[in-house]
C-alpha cells in the first residue's frame, strides 16, 4: 500500500513539473522544472528496482543535460542580468544551519538500515548487463539516432553563439 501511495505522489510530481516546464515563461524556471521532472523519473526507476537507470538518469540528464540547458539559456538571452540589492540577503544566513542539519540528516539515513537490502543477481531488469545488452542489440538504431540528434543540437548551439566578425 505504501508503494502505491509513493507512486502516485511521484507521478503527480512528475506530471506537475512537466506542466510547469511547459507553462513557465521564464526559461530558467523551466529548466529547474526540468530538473525536478528528471529527478522524479529517476525516483520512479528506483521504485522499479532499476538502480542503474536511476543513477544514469540523475547523472546524465538531471546533471549534465540540465546544466547544458541552463548554460545555453544564459548565453542566448543577453541583457537579463539582475542588478541591485539582493532581496533574499537576510534569508541566506539561514542556509548555513539548515545545510548542517541536512548533512546530519543524510549521515543518519546512510548509517541506518534503510539502504541495506539483500543482494540480487547481476542480471536484474535494470542491471548494467541487461541494459547494455538491450541498448546495443534491440535498441541500437534509436540509440544512434539519439546520439546524432545530440550532435546536431550541439552544432546548432555553437552556430547560434558564434559571434559574427
Amino acid at each position: 500500500m505504501g508503494s502505491v501511495i509513493a507512486f502516485w505522489i511521484l507521478a503527480a510530481l512528475v506530471v506537475g513539473s512537466a506542466v510547469g516546464l511547459v507553462v513557465r515563461r521564464n526559461p530558467i524556471h523551466g529548466a529547474l522544472f526540468l530538473v525536478v521532472n528528471l529527478g522524479g523519473v529517476a525516483a520512479l526507476y528506483l521504485m522499479m528496482h532499476a538502480e542503474f537507470l536511476a543513477a544514469a538518469q540523475v547523472i546524465v540528464y538531471a546533471g549534465a543535460i540540465a546544466v547544458l540547458f541552463v548554460f545555453a539559456i544564459m548565453v542566448l538571452i543577453p541583457g537579463r542580468e539582475e542588478t541591485g540589492p539582493d532581496p533574499l540577503r537576510a534569508q541566506r544566513w539561514l542556509a548555513v544551519p539548515l545545510g548542517g542539519f541536512l548533512a546530519l540528516e543524510i549521515a543518519l539515513v546512510l548509517r541506518s538500515t534503510v539502504f541495506t537490502t539483500p543482494r540480487r543477481p547481476a542480471t536484474v531488469a535494470g542491471g548494467v548487463e541487461a541494459v547494455g545488452r538491450l541498448l546495443f542489440t534491440d535498441y541500437l538504431f534509436p540509440f544512434e539516432v539519439t546520439s546524432f540528434l545530440l550532435l546536431a543540437a550541439l552544432i546548432g548551439v555553437m552556430a547560434l553563439t558564434k559571434r559574427k566578425a
